[in-house]
């Protein structure tokens, strides 16, 4: 079988009576980065052998670990800290095993996203969670650009050299709104900044970033959205909101009636304006 174990993210007071007794009985423990692991499993002196599975060795190391797997082995899989296939490699041996017909369990523990989700004191009855951002320029613009109208609260991942950056393309796709930036989570130093996002980019113009963090931005309401979509068809000529229509496989006497319902005009004002 293969335990998906969560570890503490900071706080070794986070660590499961239950995660420590897996680790301590499985036949082998894959984890994403060995010399960090070795630490956890000192602290609780738990014997078991390490093994690596990580991004760059996952398509050799993750065969292998399924033939052990078959042979009738127990693996553990944990991550540097937090939960296994949490923006890591975990979701690709997972999906092996499945594969494979292996049995998977999980052993829970601290995740990040939710920890700061829930210490940001914005609204977690509905969010998404991007990860990281992509490096790539357009992948990049694809994912902030929906927090345009994203009405949900968004969580991110952030190395603190990229913290600045990433926050003044918050502050250009998503605009000014409330945002909490954390860091250290669970550990002494715990720090959460909240505020505007220009009070937050100011903030950390005047204070190097240090440390691993987590952004939690809030959503747009829904008068919001619906004014940025009044703005938006307010820009567009008749013609082109017509088309943005019918390019998506509607006739044109429904394109011409929803443009006049849009537009809060009548549907004849919407007829002379494409045909003329």
């Amino acid at each position: 079988m293969l335990y998906i174990c969560g570890t503490p993210i900071g706080n070794m007071e986070d660590m499961t009576l239950r995660a420590i007794r897996i680790l301590g009985e499985v036949d082998l423990i894959a984890a994403e980065d060995t010399r960090q692991s070795v630490k956890l499993l000192n602290h609780f002196d738990i014997k078991t052998p390490l093994t690596s599975y990580y991004e760059h060795n996952k398509d050799t190391k993750g065969p292998q670990l399924i033939k052990m797997l078959k042979e009738g082995k127990n693996i553990a899989l944990v991550t540097d800290a937090g939960m296994p296939g949490i923006s890591d490699p975990g979701e690709d041996l997972v999906r092996l095993c499945y594969e494979n017909n292996i049995e998977v369990t999980i052993v829970p523990g601290p995740t990040a996203v939710i920890t700061a989700l829930v210490l940001s004191g914005l609204n977690t009855r509905s969010y998404i969670f991007e990860g990281f951002l992509p490096k790539n320029k357009k992948q990049r613009t694809e994912v902030l650009s929906r927090l345009k109208n994203e009405t949900r609260t968004t969580v991110f991942y952030e190395a603190p050299h990229h913290l600045l950056n990433t926050l003044r393309d918050i502050y250009e796709y998503g605009g000014n709104r409330q945002i909490a930036v954390e860091r250290e989570l669970t550990k002494r130093h715990e720090t959460v900044n909240k505020g505007s996002v220009l009070e937050i980019i100011n903030y950390f113009e005047n204070n190097e970033p240090k440390g691993e963090f987590v952004i939690v931005i809030e959503g747009i309401s829904q008068e919001e959205v619906k004014a940025s979509q009044r703005a938006e068809i307010n820009e567009m000529s008749i013609s082109d909101h017509f088309n943005s229509y019918v390019e998506k496989g509607m006739d044109e006497k429904s394109a011409m009636k929803q443009v006049a319902k849009d537009r809060g005009i009548g549907k004849r004002d919407v007829y002379k304006e494409i045909k003329g």
